[in-house]
């Protein structure tokens, strides 16, 4: 594939935004809803499918969007490209709260399979596609690790992961076990599987759920401490609308407190 080579800087820390800066002729892909900013010269177009140079004709993409709708994402891309005569930069915002994790994918073999909701932009040309996972338990039980997101090619990816990113690289036979929805992203060759927890009272009792992942080296594989689905099962917890209780932090009037204070 032709990929375009872009030169970046992450912004921030606990909200980070990546900025990245196009030559004349160059473009960046995005996820639908995560461009920031964009300087004078920046054109948008938006495609039907992945966007990379790969889907080309009717059947190229329908595929690529297929593969897109598999993945939980929107069936259209954002290519932001240069226009100007001279470089231009363009923003792409973390959704929440976390770290956005800069891959290039020469440096991984080509391919980096990630959790379906967490890719960020990536440079024009590389390929958007899907992963199932193979095995019956992985499928049946895997949660948020049973459709992957493929990046294929050789440029520059983005990712973005929740709370602290952790990056570990395990050596070959090594295993780390892990809770489905904290793994963010892996090399091709990390084996990906699902365990039981083992015993019954841990399963019922422990709310970590009754299985796990276990990823099984050699490779690299990125873990969040904050998914996204665990943050939003807080939130519509604590929230009364949703049908959640809230506790009435920081007021001994509780209900009444939020009445006088102008909340409601």
């Amino acid at each position: 594939m032709n990929m375009d080579v872009v030169d970046y800087e992450i912004v921030g820390n606990a909200m980070q935004f990546v900025e990245i800066e196009l030559d004349p002729g160059e473009a960046a892909i995005g996820e639908a809803g995560a461009m920031m900013m964009m300087q004078d010269g920046i054109e948008m177009d938006t495609v039907f499918g992945d966007g990379s140079s790969a889907q080309q004709g009717l059947f190229g993409k329908l595929l690529g969007a297929g593969k897109r709708l598999l993945a939980g994402e929107s069936l259209f891309t954002t290519v932001f490209h240069n226009e100007a005569a001279g470089k231009r930069k363009v923003a792409f915002a973390a959704p929440f709260p976390g770290q956005i994790v800069p891959v290039n994918l020469s440096d991984v073999g080509g391919t980096l399979l990630c959790q379906k909701d967490s890719f960020l932009c990536a440079a024009r040309g590389v390929s958007l596609g899907v992963a199932f996972q193979r095995r019956l338990g992985t499928g049946l039980f895997g949660g948020e690790g049973f459709i992957m997101q493929k990046l294929e090619g050789d440029g520059m990816v983005f990712v973005h992961a929740g709370g602290t990113l952790v990056e570990r690289k395990l050596q070959a036979g090594e295993t780390l076990r892990v809770d489905t929805g904290c793994v963010v992203a892996y090399e091709p060759n990390v084996d990906f599987a699902i365990q039981y927890v083992g015993r019954i009272k841990s399963a019922l009792f422990s709310g970590e759920g009754l299985f796990f992942a276990t990823l099984r080296g050699p490779g690299r594989v990125w873990l969040q401490s904050l998914p996204l689905s665990r943050m939003a099962n807080r939130i519509v917890m604590a929230a009364p609308a949703a049908g959640g209780q809230s506790r009435e932090e920081g007021s001994v009037l509780g209900g009444l407190g939020r009445l006088i204070d102008g909340d409601n």
